[in-house]
Formats: C-alpha cells, structure tokens, sequence
C-alpha cells in the first residue's frame, strides 16, 4: 500500500500519543487497533514482530514500538514524528507537575494525598508483576532465574546491570540447541556503511550536551547525564524493573532525592500519557530544583529527557532493517527470555520495597536488607495499600480510577481526622 500522507501520520500518532495511559500492555494494544485494526497500515506479523524487535532493546518498548512503525511508514522522519509524539504529551504534563510538586509537594494537604498516591502505586506494581509472571515464568528454570534475581537485589545488593547480563548469557547459552527461525525472504536493505553512520550521527546527538555540560564545567548535570546515560542502556523490562536501581543510586550514592520523594515521582508518572521512564525527567527535575532552584530544574529536566529518550532512535534506527533477520537467531530470544525472567525477580523485589516504605516510616540502619522498624508502622498507609490491592487486583478498576479514588481518600482522610 501507498505511504500515508504526513498529515494523517501525524493525526494518527497524536492520537496515540494522548491516549497512552496505563503502561506498555494498554499502550501497545492502543497502537494496535489504530495502525493495524483501523489503518491496516502494519500486517498483524509485521508488528508481532516489531514488538518483538523492540522487548529485546533497552528502553521502553511502546515508544520504539511507535518509533519503529513510523519508520516503516515513513522513514526516519515517520520514526521521529511517532516517536516524538509519544512521548512530548507526557512530557510536558510531567514538566509542569514536577514544578508543581517542587513548590507546594511539602504541604501537609498534599503529602496526604501523596500517601493516597504511594498505596496505589504499590497495588500497580503488584500488578505488572503478575502479569510479567505470568508471560515470562515458562518453567522451574525461569522460575529458578527470577528467585535469584530477587535475592541477587533485596538481600545481596548486586547491581541490576550485571543481574541483567547474567540473565541475558544464562538465556542464550540454553538456546544454544534450538532451531533457528525461518530465514528472512528479502535481502538487507542497507549496507553495513550505512548503518555505522547511524549509528555514530545517534551517538553524536546523545554525548553532544553531555560534552557540553562537562566543558562548561557544570559538576552536577554532568553526573546527571552521565548517570541517566547508563540507565537507558540497562532499560530492560521497563521503568518498573530499573526503579529499585535508580533509587539506590538516585536516594543512596548520590542523595539527589529521598526515598518518598522517588515513589511520590513514580505516582505522578502512572498518571500521564507516554511511556513510564518519563519517571526520569521528573526525577531530574526534581534534583536539579533541590541542587540549584528553577533554573536548574529545568535544565535538568530536559537534559534527562535527551539522554533517555535519543538512546531509543539510535536503537531503532540502526537496528529496524534488520528486524527479521535478528528475529530469525534462536540466541537473542533465549537471551530476552531470560532477561524477562530475571525481570520477575527485580520487580517483585521493588514491590516489596515500595510497599515496606508505604506502611512502614523507618527501617533499621543496621542491616543491608530491609528491615521495618515495627514501632513505625503507619496504619493509614497499610490500609490504603490493601484497599489500593482489592480495588485494582480483586475487582479490576481502571488504573486511574484507582490512583483517583486513592488520592481522593487520603485526601479526605486528612481534612476530617
């Protein structure tokens, strides 16, 4: 079929750019209805198999999704209009909140309403993790990958990074027996050439301002690049599975924020359009106002935002010719089905993270693992997180009904105690 015209590609990612809530799964079948049900612009195999392509990247997989099927359109300038107008929506709104929550985010109202926030933001990641259970645990040998994941990061402290390349060999080295896939009908249609100019012209556009901000001697934004730089190589499995990550480093090392502050930033990400590491830019922005007020907010913020986001072109630019042909290596899907697996264990080492610092306000100092302090049990946080569970798990509301209804309560909670 012809390619569509400029002004209804961009319709029609706008359109699913503003309607992305609710994670990857509900942003993917968005994309879904419009490109392929409605549009009938991708066959149903092109796109299981770009989806495919894109869980095996670092970084979110809806918005190189987006990227991808803009590319195929439209070329280069179709992957930057879709992938742009994936995530500038939310952007935008997380630009405006964070500034929000830097000024008036200490109001007793509003720590309030964050407690709301915090409980459903526990029950969400409950959620995504049964739910990845369920698609990524096989059989006992995933099952096996995902305890040691979990352990290798509640209780031993090892970095997420090497849980993610110890999956990522464990996965390919068992595949190593498995048939190969069938081989791809059509030639390359690049040259090795070109795809290196790709890949350093991406490359270029991602060091560019982290160069800047090293030579203008600026110790801070060059720390944040560089660490936010990391990140989106290690983004495996979503904002949720390198959350516990960011924080140790973000709260830990570095003590740009504290630990409330960072499940407050996840909050307010679950309710914006776009992709869930948009958690980043709010997290950037919220240190750059603690380091050095508005000013440096804002530079941090959009800072954040380029080094997080120009690694997803670079990945699909240099790497979407060459979809079928990767699809077809037995290696690499054994690779992505143990990092999924391992995935598991990250993110149910977070929901426990997330849900001792909502129901407890101190853990003990003395130990690596967390441990409550049980004097400091918080009963409103405990029964909000329970009722937060029942309402999103048990009866199945909508996410943001839910994140609402939470919000709401507390807020109330408040006002008449």
């Amino acid at each position: 079929m012809d390619a569509p015209a400029f002004p209804v590609l961009l319709r029609s990612f706008a359109r699913i750019g503003l309607l992305s809530f609710g994670g990857p799964a509900a942003q993917i079948a968005v994309m879904h209805d419009e490109l392929v049900t409605r549009r009938g612009w991708l066959r149903e195999e092109q796109f299981l198999g770009a989806l495919s392509f894109c869980m095996m990247l670092p970084g979110p997989e809806a918005m190189q999704l987006a990227t991808y099927a803009g590319w195929r359109l439209r070329g280069v300038a179709g992957g930057l209009l879709a992938g742009l107008l994936f995530v500038l929506p939310g952007a935008a709104v997380i630009l405006a909140l964070g500034f929000g929550y830097a000024l008036h985010g200490g109001a007793p109202l509003v720590q309030a309403v964050f407690l709301g926030v915090k409980a459903a933001v526990v029950a969400i990641v409950v959620q995504a993790l049964l739910r990845l259970a369920q698609r990524a645990l096989a059989g006992v040998a995933h099952l096996v990958v995902a305890g040691l994941a979990f352990v290798g990061m509640f209780a031993l402290a090892v970095p997420f990074p090497a849980i993610i390349a110890a999956a990522a060999l464990w996965g390919a080295w068992q595949s190593r027996g498995a048939a190969a896939g069938p081989a791809p009908a059509t030639p390359l249609p690049v040259r090795p050439a070109d795809t290196l100019r790709t890949a350093l012209v991406w490359a270029a556009l991602w060091a560019a301002p982290v160069l800047l901000a090293w030579a203008m001697g600026a110790a801070f934004l060059t720390d944040l690049a560089l660490f936010f730089s990391r990140l989106a190589v290690v983004t495996f499995g979503g904002a949720y599975a390198v959350l516990a990550y960011m924080t140790d480093t973000v709260v830990g090392a570095k003590g740009w924020l504290t630990t409330a502050q960072m499940i407050d930033a996840l909050g307010l990400a679950e309710t914006t359009p776009g992709p869930l590491i948009l958690v980043t830019q709010f997290v950037g922005l919220l240190a750059g106002y603690m380091q050095g007020g508005a000013g440096l907010a804002l530079m941090a913020a959009l800072l954040t935002l380029w080094v997080t986001f120009v690694p997803c072109f670079l990945w699909i630019f240099t790497g979407a010719p060459y979809v079928e042909h990767i699809l077809a290596r037995p290696r690499l899907r054994g690779a992505l089905a143990g990092i999924s697996a391992a995935v598991v264990g990250v993110i149910l080492n977070l929901s426990l993270w997330f849900a001792l610092h909502v129901i407890f306000a101190e853990m003990r100092a003395d130990t690596r693992v967390p441990v409550p302090v049980w004097g400091s049990l918080s009963v409103a946080g405990a029964g909000l997180t329970a009722l937060a569970l029942v309402l999103l798990i048990g009866l199945r509301l909508p996410m943001g009904r839910v994140l609402a209804l939470m919000a709401g309560l507390a807020g109330v909670g408040h006002l008449v105690m």
